[in-house]
């Protein structure tokens, strides 16, 4: 039986971490280069002060208590998925651009700043039905989308209100707001500016729309 030469030993031993060397190099090249960036994150925000100045308030008798119903979103736009559209009544989604927060979470604590500014309501709560007031007020977001399909795109948003006596649970009166402003470039980033832009719109419309309701 002929004995192994230890150097050939030593040199195929050499020769096999070289080669597995080079196959984990290969690896975490491929690894790096097929890795997706992780998402980024945007929310909806209010800007303080606007409404309060935007919206006029008379009032007339005592103020009310305003119950605020958590807000409902339709389907498709009721995750953090941000939505976009490039043909008609088909809903896509950006791939690594998200909200913080489904936007009708997001819209909760909006509602309220915006009838806290009106100085219509004696106080003004979020909260289920179980909670006591005078006033509730239900929200459905209909659409929140990016529009590819004008030049330059732009960001619609459609939000139903109904306002109900707490006490006999009558519809006192209900409205669709709609609006849309342009983005500032047809990216998520430009498209969550003209979001903001367009949520503003629609608060100070709906703020002087419970002011109306509560005179």
């Amino acid at each position: 039986m002929k004995i192994p030469d230890i150097n050939s030993v030593a040199r195929g031993a050499k020769g096999l971490a070289a080669l597995l060397g080079a196959f984990s190099l290969c690896a975490c090249s491929v690894l790096s280069k097929t890795a997706s960036p992780p998402p980024a994150f945007y929310a909806l925000e209010n800007s303080p002060g606007l409404i309060a100045q935007q919206v006029s308030r008379a009032v007339n008798g005592p103020p009310l208590t305003l119950i605020i119903s958590p807000p409902h979103a339709a389907s498709g736009y009721d995750s953090q998925r941000i939505v976009y559209i490039r043909a008609a009544h088909q809903l896509e989604y950006f791939a690594r651009s998200e909200w913080v927060d489904p936007p009708a979470r997001m819209f909760g604590p909006l509602l309220v700043s915006a009838a806290l500014q009106t100085g219509a309501f004696a106080a003004v709560v979020l909260a289920s039905g179980t909670a006591a007031g005078d006033l509730r007020l239900n929200t459905d977001i209909l659409k929140l989308q990016h529009n590819f399909q004008a030049s330059p795109s732009r960001v619609q948003l459609t939000l139903r209100a109904y306002l109900t006596d707490e006490k006999t649970r009558r519809v006192l009166a209900w409205k669709e707001f709609s609006g849309e402003a342009l983005a500032t470039s047809d990216t998520p980033q430009g498209g969550v500016t003209a979001a903001n832009q367009v949520v503003q719109q629609v608060l100070t419309e709906l703020a002087q729309f419970l002011v109306d309701r509560a005179k």
